[in-house]
C-alpha cells in the first residue's frame, strides 16, 4: 500500500514500485544548503529532515529564536525569511537554499536595539521573556504588512504569537508605539 500527497491509501503501480527507493535510504542523504543568515553567507551539509529552527539553534548557535511547541502553534521560532515571517520549527532548512534568513540576533544588537525591542522594554512587553523574540520578529514583518491601524487589527495579525504570561496589551502598546513613530 500506498500513502499518497492526500494521506489517502492506494495501490501503488508495479513500475513505480519497481523503481522506488528503499524507505529511509533518500533520507539519510544529507544536503548543501547555501543561505544567508543575518547577513552573513552560510554553507553547511544538513540532514534533509533538519528544520530551520534547528539548524539555526544547534548548527549556527544562534539561540535566540526559541523552540516551543515545536507544531507551528506557538509562534516562538518566528524569523524572517525574504522579509516574510515563518514558524521555523515547520520549514527545512533545504528548502531554503539562496535564501535570506533573520533571527532576533539579526534585527538588532544589545548596544543598538530594533526600535520594537526597545519598545517592548519600555512597554514592558515581555514577562518571562520565552515568546519575546518570536513576537518582535512577527511584529517587526506586521510593520511591513498590510495591517489595518486599530489595536483588533494588531492583535489579529498577532494572533500566531501566544504569549503564556499575558503580556498581550503591552505587546500591543510597544507595536503601537513603533507604528505611530513610523
Amino acid at each position: 500500500m500506498w500513502v499518497g500527497s492526500s494521506g489517502a491509501l492506494g495501490a501503488l503501480p508495479a513500475a513505480a514500485l519497481a523503481a522506488s527507493v528503499p524507505v529511509g535510504a533518500a533520507d539519510d542523504v544529507p544536503v548543501t544548503v547555501r543561505l544567508t543568515v543575518n547577513d552573513v553567507a552560510q554553507e553547511a551539509r544538513v540532514d534533509v529532515r533538519t528544520s530551520l529552527l534547528d539548524y539555526l539553534r544547534e548548527n549556527l548557535r544562534l539561540t535566540g529564536t526559541k523552540k516551543g511547541c515545536d507544531h507551528g502553534q506557538c509562534g516562538a521560532c518566528t524569523v524572517h525569511v525574504n522579509g516574510r515571517r515563518v514558524n521555523s520549527c515547520l520549514s527545512l532548512v533545504a528548502m531554503h537554499e539562496g535564501d535570506s534568513i533573520t533571527t532576533i540576533e539579526g534585527l538588532g544588537t544589545p548596544d543598538r536595539l530594533h526600535p520594537l525591542q526597545a519598545a517592548f522594554v519600555a512597554h514592558d512587553g515581555l514577562q518571562c521573556g520565552y515568546c519575546t523574540s518570536g513576537q518582535i520578529m512577527s511584529a517587526a514583518a506586521l510593520l511591513t504588512e498590510p495591517c489595518g491601524r486599530t489595536d483588533a487589527d494588531v492583535k489579529e495579525a498577532m494572533s500566531g504569537n501566544i504569549c503564556r504570561c499575558g503580556a498581550y496589551s503591552n505587546i500591543v502598546a510597544a507595536i503601537r508605539q513603533v507604528r505611530d513613530a513610523g
